[in-house]
């Protein structure tokens, strides 16, 4: 049996419902505090730059969440 790709959700446009910027700007303040946290007290290095970009998708990934599986209530 192969796997449920989810294409059509995927790359499907999906406008914002209500209540979800609030819930997006949440997640990017908390994605942007725990980087300006990391740029402060890691060296620069490449670890850093990985540790930056993985907050970076994380943000993307739970915006992609809400935006793909909105609750219906």
């Amino acid at each position: 049996m192969a796997y449920n790709l989810d294409l059509k959700n995927r790359f499907t446009y999906h406008p914002p419902q209500p209540g979800q910027p609030e819930k997006y700007e949440q997640i990017r303040a908390g994605g942007l505090a725990l980087a300006q946290l990391l740029a402060e007290l890691c060296p620069s290095s490449p670890e850093l730059t990985r540790a930056i970009n993985a907050v970076d998708d994380a943000v993307m990934l739970a915006n992609a969440a809400i935006a793909r599986h909105p609750v219906e209530g």
